[in-house]
Protein backbone atom coordinates (compact mmCIF):
# COMPACT_ATOMS: atom_id res chain seq x y z
CA UNK A 1 0.00 0.00 0.00
CA UNK A 2 1.31 3.44 -0.90
CA UNK A 3 0.63 6.76 0.78
CA UNK A 4 1.55 10.16 -0.60
CA UNK A 5 1.58 13.85 0.19
CA UNK A 6 2.43 16.93 -1.86
CA UNK A 7 3.44 20.52 -1.22
CA UNK A 8 3.40 23.04 -4.02
CA UNK A 9 4.89 26.50 -4.42
CA UNK A 10 7.48 26.07 -1.65
CA UNK A 11 9.64 29.22 -1.59
CA UNK A 12 13.00 27.43 -1.63
CA UNK A 13 15.02 26.72 -4.72
CA UNK A 14 14.90 23.08 -5.81
CA UNK A 15 18.69 23.19 -6.12
CA UNK A 16 18.92 23.81 -2.37
CA UNK A 17 16.29 21.21 -1.39
CA UNK A 18 17.54 18.30 -3.51
CA UNK A 19 20.67 17.55 -1.44
CA UNK A 20 18.44 17.16 1.63
CA UNK A 21 16.06 14.92 -0.30
CA UNK A 22 18.97 12.74 -1.42
CA UNK A 23 19.94 12.10 2.21
CA UNK A 24 16.55 10.68 3.24
CA UNK A 25 15.40 9.03 0.01
CA UNK A 26 14.92 5.26 0.50
CA UNK A 27 15.23 5.44 4.30
CA UNK A 28 12.82 4.50 7.06
CA UNK A 29 10.22 7.25 7.51
CA UNK A 30 10.77 7.55 11.26
CA UNK A 31 14.54 7.84 10.79
CA UNK A 32 14.04 10.47 8.07
CA UNK A 33 11.82 12.53 10.38
CA UNK A 34 14.53 12.53 13.05
CA UNK A 35 17.20 13.51 10.53
CA UNK A 36 15.13 16.44 9.24
CA UNK A 37 14.19 17.50 12.76
CA UNK A 38 17.81 17.76 13.87
CA UNK A 39 19.04 19.46 10.70
CA UNK A 40 20.03 23.06 11.43
CA UNK A 41 18.94 24.72 8.20
CA UNK A 42 15.42 26.09 7.75
CA UNK A 43 15.30 24.42 4.35
CA UNK A 44 14.46 21.14 6.07
CA UNK A 45 11.10 22.43 7.38
CA UNK A 46 9.06 21.95 4.16
CA UNK A 47 10.47 18.45 3.66
CA UNK A 48 9.69 17.62 7.29
CA UNK A 49 6.09 18.84 6.93
CA UNK A 50 5.43 16.89 3.73
CA UNK A 51 6.90 13.72 5.21
CA UNK A 52 4.87 14.17 8.40
CA UNK A 53 1.74 14.66 6.29
CA UNK A 54 2.36 11.43 4.36
CA UNK A 55 2.91 9.56 7.64
CA UNK A 56 -0.35 11.02 9.00
CA UNK A 57 -2.12 9.83 5.84
CA UNK A 58 -0.80 6.31 6.42
CA UNK A 59 -1.87 6.38 10.07
CA UNK A 60 -5.33 7.67 9.19
CA UNK A 61 -6.00 5.28 6.31
CA UNK A 62 -4.44 2.03 7.57
CA UNK A 63 -3.34 2.75 11.14
CA UNK A 64 0.36 2.23 10.30
CA UNK A 65 3.19 3.56 12.48
CA UNK A 66 6.04 5.62 11.04
CA UNK A 67 8.51 2.83 11.86
CA UNK A 68 6.77 0.48 9.42
CA UNK A 69 7.05 2.86 6.43
CA UNK A 70 9.82 3.41 3.89
CA UNK A 71 10.24 6.41 1.61
CA UNK A 72 9.71 4.92 -1.83
CA UNK A 73 9.79 8.13 -3.85
CA UNK A 74 10.78 11.68 -2.89
CA UNK A 75 10.71 14.27 -5.65
CA UNK A 76 11.71 17.91 -5.63
CA UNK A 77 10.47 19.41 -8.88
CA UNK A 78 10.89 22.94 -10.12
CA UNK A 79 7.91 25.23 -9.73
CA UNK A 80 7.31 28.64 -11.25
CA UNK A 81 10.03 31.26 -11.15
CA UNK A 82 9.23 34.74 -9.88
CA UNK A 83 11.27 37.15 -12.02
CA UNK A 84 11.93 40.80 -11.30
CA UNK A 85 14.50 43.43 -12.21
CA UNK A 86 17.06 45.25 -10.08
CA UNK A 87 19.47 47.95 -11.16
CA UNK A 88 22.78 46.75 -12.53
CA UNK A 89 26.04 48.33 -13.63
CA UNK A 90 26.05 51.22 -16.13
CA UNK A 91 22.28 51.74 -15.92
CA UNK A 92 21.32 48.25 -17.00
CA UNK A 93 18.54 46.16 -15.49
CA UNK A 94 19.59 42.78 -14.10
CA UNK A 95 17.01 40.03 -13.85
CA UNK A 96 16.56 38.41 -10.43
CA UNK A 97 14.93 35.01 -9.99
CA UNK A 98 13.12 33.62 -6.97
CA UNK A 99 12.65 29.92 -7.58
CA UNK A 100 9.89 27.74 -6.16
CA UNK A 101 9.62 23.99 -5.68
CA UNK A 102 6.97 21.30 -5.77
CA UNK A 103 7.55 18.47 -3.27
CA UNK A 104 5.99 15.01 -3.42
CA UNK A 105 6.56 12.05 -1.10
CA UNK A 106 5.39 8.47 -1.57
CA UNK A 107 5.64 6.04 1.34
CA UNK A 108 5.36 2.28 1.18
CA UNK A 109 4.74 -0.36 3.85
CA UNK A 110 7.91 -2.37 4.61
CA UNK A 111 6.24 -5.74 3.90
CA UNK A 112 5.04 -4.54 0.47
CA UNK A 113 8.54 -3.45 -0.57
CA UNK A 114 9.97 -5.50 -3.42
CA UNK A 115 13.19 -7.31 -2.58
Amino acid sequence: MQFSAKAKFVRYSPYKLRPLADVIRGKNAEYALHVLQTFKSRRSVPLYKVLASAIANAKDRNDLAAGMLVIKDLRVDEGPIFRYFKPGAMGRANIQRKRMSHLSVTLEHMNDKEV
